[in-house]
């Protein structure tokens, strides 16, 4: 693949992303549901690519459209490896550019943030494993550890899915891989729906509390765009041009922090090697292979800690306006626009019909818990600004951080609850364990292992249970005026 595709493959997705923006501009519908252009673009993308376009193509006998649609093979494989790379910038800029909060604050932001997303990772394997005794086990012959397919796929997303097929590999259901991917799709899609959806009812029965009434919102607003006698500002100029570009000097501390955060997992991989990864390992028997786990623990959460090692220093030497947040948030959301119009673009369709009773009933599964999650639970664990806190665990839940974080951005567009700021401190605690880190990585293969799913189904429903009580006490305590919660007080702060 040469740099000219490369190039041309960006170049390429820009466009896309112009005409996602022209259709919001345009279009009264796209408009009301609050769609941002990205997911406009991102769908405009799936619609030309090699998923319907190609597959019209093909089947019309139209040879040029048969292989990418619109897009070469080389397009879209560029496009797809886009999410994973972007996705760490993301993440790594969470908390540059702002002093690092007191603990006690990021303990209170954190608490129902992380209550809820527990319960969210530890009911898919609940829910997923107890269709997989009671519906695919004893109808269809499935073997019932097929249901912790639902929080690998539906919580992890398409890259712990992908990365999750060298051990599906090595355990002899290579299938697995497909089905994830598939459900994944669905969980993405349906996510973003159903997101949506959730938000534009938020708004009409005043149960947001950033956003405005549809219809009291200017048409410049609907529009996306700013009016000319509004004056908003990119950011601030930290560094002068003369001696480096301020916006350079941010991509290059973004890159540093991907890197610390890239030694920090090399470091767990390391350990892991050490331990049990390899036949001579410290715990592993004479004659036994080892086990990769930590091996599976994404970049991206990593790359955040980086940037809270490097914002960290520079509270301590007080260096801390070297960076600013606002262009901080200008770059991240550069790069969760392109992330999210490449992952759009390249879902993959075509595996839905093989193993299509695991995919129906684990996908249908998945959407209705999710969904009581988000409605029925959220607002009875996070005290204040529960829909914009809310959504975004409910789009990682579905499908990946992305989307999360794509749906928080129609909530909050502006970022003016501390919805950002509470998701990404419980990503610190969360990311490590479910969504692709320790638990994905091991609930499978340990079930496989063991040849009983209870092992895995029993763990998970103690630490559902406890996540719900614990958030519920919480917001209990806060309403009756026994704690305090920072999102309150920001609430009254606002009125």
């Amino acid at each position: 693949m040469s740099p000219d595709s490369v190039g041309f493959a960006i170049v390429l997705l820009a466009t896309v992303m112009l005409i996602g923006k022209f259709l919001r501009v345009k279009v009264p519908f796209i408009q009301k549901l609050l769609l941002p252009s990205s997911i406009v673009a991102g769908f405009v993308g799936l619609l030309l690519g090699p998923e319907i376009t190609g597959r019209m193509g093909s089947a019309l006998g139209v040879e040029w459209l048969s292989d990418g649609g619109f897009f070469t093979e080389d397009i879209v494989e560029i496009w797809s490896a886009l999410p994973g790379l972007l996705i760490s910038v993301v993440f790594a800029t969470l908390f540059l550019g702002s002093r690092i909060p007191s603990p006690k604050r990021v303990a209170k932001l954190a608490g129902p943030q992380l209550s809820i997303g527990i319960a969210y990772g530890s009911g898919q394997y609940v829910i997923g494993i107890l269709i997989g005794l009671l519906i695919l086990s004893p109808f269809f012959g499935l073997e019932p550890f097929y249901g912790g397919l639902l929080e690998i796929a539906f919580e992890g997303g398409h890259g712990t899915a992908a990365g999750m097929a060298p051990a599906f590999d090595d355990m002899g259901i290579p299938e697995a891989t497909d089905l994830a991917l598939a459900m994944a799709t669905v969980g993405l899609v349906s996510g973003i729906i159903i997101g949506v959806a959730v938000i534009n009812w938020g708004v009409r029965t005043g149960r947001t509390e950033v956003l405005e009434k549809i219809e009291d919102q200017s048409a410049s607003e609907l529009r996306g765009l700013y009016s000319d006698d509004e004056t908003v500002y990119a950011g601030r100029m930290t560094a002068r041009p003369g001696s480096i570009e301020p916006l350079t000097l941010h991509v290059a501390v973004i890159g540093l922090a991907i890197i610390i955060g890239w030694l920090m997992l090399e470091g767990l991989v390391l350990v892991e090697d050490a331990l049990w990864g390899q036949p001579d390992s410290a715990w592993v028997g004479e004659g036994e292979e080892g086990m990769t786990l930590l091996g599976y623990v994404p970049l991206f959460p990593l790359a955040m800690l980086g940037g809270v090692v490097i914002q960290l220093f520079l509270d301590r030497t007080g260096n801390d306006k070297l960076l600013d947040a606002e262009l901080m948030q200008r770059i991240q959301g550069l790069a969760l626009d392109i992330l999210i119009v490449a992952a759009l673009s390249t879902i993959s369709l075509a595996v839905v019909a093989e193993f299509w009773q695991a995919f129906v009933f684990l996908s249908a599964a998945g959407i209705v818990f999710c969904t009581v999650m988000l409605l029925y639970f959220t607002p009875r664990i996070i005290p204040q600004f529960w829909l914009e806190r809310g959504i975004a665990d409910f789009g990682q839940s579905m499908g990946v951080t992305a989307t999360g974080l794509a749906l928080l951005r129609v909530a909050d567009p502006n970022d003016e609850s501390p919805a950002l700021e509470a998701f990404g401190y419980k990503q610190l605690a969360f990311e490590p364990i479910f969504g692709g880190g320790l638990i994905t990585a091991i609930s499978i293969p340990v079930m496989v292992a063991v040849g009983n799913v209870y092992i895995v189904l029993i763990p998970m429903a103690v630490l559902f249970v406890l996540a719900l009580t614990g958030g519920i006490i919480y917001h209990r305590g806060v309403r009756s005026g026994r704690w305090t919660d920072p999102s309150v007080e920001e609430a009254k702060e606002m009125d």
